[in-house]
């Protein structure tokens, strides 16, 4: 009984000082120092893919190959991401993207309560994905799929597997106050940035570079 106390009190101790010291030293890792950078990317419906679709295409070709992650309830984002790809193909070379997809985090209008069991589905999915994957970078800009697959993504570094980078980049839309996911992503990611000032002022860790996208 005595060594189930001490893992009981020890383990979680362990994990959250393994969580401290892979937020804390992410900005030292730079994976791209040594060729391509694999990035996995978030592509959420509506306006988030054209937004990240936009930053991709800003992106210097070494930022491959790129894995996009779509709900399994999106039905344009796909299409999109084809289409951008096809664009960004040169003459007589492999395609550098795949597509997978995942369970949504979080419908539009659905309660929180159901949301944390439906997050949780879509983390029993994202982990066998993230660990298959192992990219160097994760990308997003808010749809709720980023929280499952970010979390997947420190599990990693926490467990000493592979440190990925977590790069989160607000929607222009986000002009006074933080969107849900980005509230939850701004302790956890190695760059956040945000494309006004008045966000940049109320949270320091931000980085404002004004318009990304």
């Amino acid at each position: 009984m005595f060594l189930f106390a001490v893992l009981a009190l020890f383990l979680p101790v362990l994990f959250i000082y393994r969580l401290y010291v892979v937020v804390k030293t992410g900005r030292q890792h730079q994976p791209g120092r040594k060729g391509s950078v694999s990035v996995l990317v978030v592509a959420g419906s509506g306006g988030h893919t054209t937004e990240i679709l936009r930053l991709l295409d800003s992106l210097p070709a070494a930022y491959a190959p790129r894995h996009y992650v779509i709900a399994d309830t999106d039905k344009m984002s796909e299409e999109k991401v084809c289409t951008f790809e096809s664009l960004k193909l040169q003459p007589d070379s492999e395609p550098q993207y795949t597509i997978c997809r995942i369970p949504r985090s979080r419908e539009v209008h659905q309660s929180w309560s159901s949301s944390v069991v439906s997050t949780l589905n879509a983390l029993r999915y994202s982990l066998p994905l993230v660990f298959r994957l192992r990219p160097d970078m994760v990308l997003c800009n808010g749809p709720g799929t980023c929280v499952p697959l970010c979390a997947a993504a420190l599990l990693l570094g926490i467990m000493g597997m592979k440190k990925v980078l977590i790069v989160y980049v607000e929607s222009i839309c986000r002009v006074h106050s933080l969107s849900l996911t980005g509230k939850i992503l701004y302790r956890l990611s190695d760059y956040f940035f945000v494309q006004w000032s008045s966000l940049r002022d109320k949270y320091p860790k931000s980085v404002f570079l004004g318009r990304v996208v």
